[in-house]
């Protein structure tokens, strides 16, 4: 897709769409004094979609944002930290619901259009009076500026390094419309339908059917290729907003600024779902892998992730190890369709097979391009068709075994 279609703005944030206000606080979820409360409000209820976790084990949250997304529309979203509510039975329900209805109140919208979604240890119970009295500051922390979309941002994340923004401009029918998302994500990372807490806020109006449509869309190609561990979260959720107060001609697949409209929601997604490849749990590099000449897209796909999300390829790159053998292994053991006898594989510029067949190469220069690299690219050129595919991850360290080692002390 072409950047030309959309202008990125720096420092642009959720709040950034015409309609939006954001904010976040400390209600005591958390044992640091990190923020671990936000909201996310629209002054005017706003044509909304989500996608979910595949998890079977669902978090009670997603259940209630479910029943809030019946009807297409939210005006508001909050969300916790420091605590999933996940796994925990009847009374977590309960409090996901709770949380809902004191949102409602607190900011002044109607309860079913609130979104809950909450991320952190699984298993435990919601401290309740730290929800509650946090939920009733929120309102005075609610800000359209960046001062509100920073503290939102802190809010959501856990084990995460840096938080994970991005905002574009596009014309719509010579209207300006903004696309702006924010997401947390560093550990168990493997999406199955988004990232691990996504949320985007867009001020076109568009058709609801649409916008659910493109969100899967985008997800897709995104969100559902990126992996740090191999994990899929029981809490994963993306959700979109549009408030439709940009003043365009309402948005529809069949109107002319469309694949502008689709390609610049897709940027947003890649920046973020990138974002949360790189800041994986002590990553020091992001890895892209570039599959094509697969049979079909999805069997590129297949190929992608499964290169990407490889222990033994995701260690050789932490130890700068020019080691071929374990991409061509991963991409045998894909489960799709490859022929072995015309494969093509590169680090960054650097062929290291060509036509199946070991390349000599410079050691020391593949050994340098591994070490120096902030992003490693690994392509992969197969002979079997048309379907490619990008997917991305990171190196797999010491740290994530020490950090995941205790991450509920």
């Amino acid at each position: 897709m072409s950047e030309q279609l959309f202008t990125a703005l720096e420092g642009g944030s959720i709040t950034t769409p015409k309609g939006f206000t954001s904010g976040g606080l400390h209600c005591g979820l958390k044992k640091t004094d990190r923020n671990d409360l936000a909201a996310i409000l629209c002054e005017v209820p706003a044509t909304a979609a989500a996608v979910y976790t595949t998890n079977v084990f669902q978090a009670a949250p997603l259940k209630v944002t479910r029943e809030s997304l019946a009807d297409g529309t939210l005006q508001a979203i909050v969300v916790n930290s420091g605590n999933a509510n996940a796994c925990t039975g009847g009374q977590g329900e309960a409090d996901a619901y709770e949380m809902r209805a004191a949102a409602a109140r607190a900011l002044g919208v109607k309860e079913q259009d609130v979104a809950v979604a909450s991320t952190g240890v699984i298993g435990e119970l919601l401290k309740m009076e730290c929800v509650r009295g946090g939920i009733a500051a929120l309102p005075e922390k609610l800000d359209g500026g960046s001062a509100g979309a920073e503290e939102f941002c802190q809010a959501i994340l856990t084990t995460d390094l840096v938080k994970k923004e991005s905002c574009v401009e596009v014309l719509v029918g010579g209207v300006t419309v903004t696309i702006a998302g924010a997401a947390k994500g560093s550990g168990m990372i493997h999406p199955n339908m988004a990232t691990m807490l996504g949320f985007m806020t867009t001020d076109a109006a568009i058709a609801g059917e649409d916008l659910l449509r493109l969100l899967r869309t985008a997800t897709n190609t995104t969100f559902n290729m990126i992996t740090v561990d191999g994990d899929t979260s029981t809490n994963d959720m993306l959700v979109t907003m549009a408030s439709g107060l940009a003043g365009n001609e309402p948005l529809t697949r069949l109107h002319p600024d469309w694949d502008a409209f689709a390609a610049a929601f897709t940027h947003v997604c890649r920046v973020l779902a990138k974002a949360i490849a790189r800041d994986g749990e002590g990553a020091t590099k992001l890895i892209e892998v570039q599959i094509s000449g697969a049979v079909h897209d999805e069997a590129a796909a297949a190929i992608a992730k499964t290169v990407v999300g490889s222990s033994l390829v995701k260690s050789a790159i932490f130890g700068a190890d020019a080691n071929w053998g374990r991409v061509i292994a991963a991409v045998g053991r894909a489960g799709v369709p490859v022929s072995p006898e015309n494969v093509n594989i590169a680090l960054g510029d650097i062929a290291v097979l060509k036509g199946s067949r070991p390349v000599a190469f410079d050691e020391e220069k593949a050994l340098h391009y591994l070490q120096k690299s902030d992003t490693v690219l690994i392509t992969v050129a197969l002979s079997d068709g048309d379907g490619q595919a990008t997917a991305w991850g990171c190196d797999l360290t010491y740290d994530y075994v020490r950090i995941n080692a205790a991450y509920r002390t």
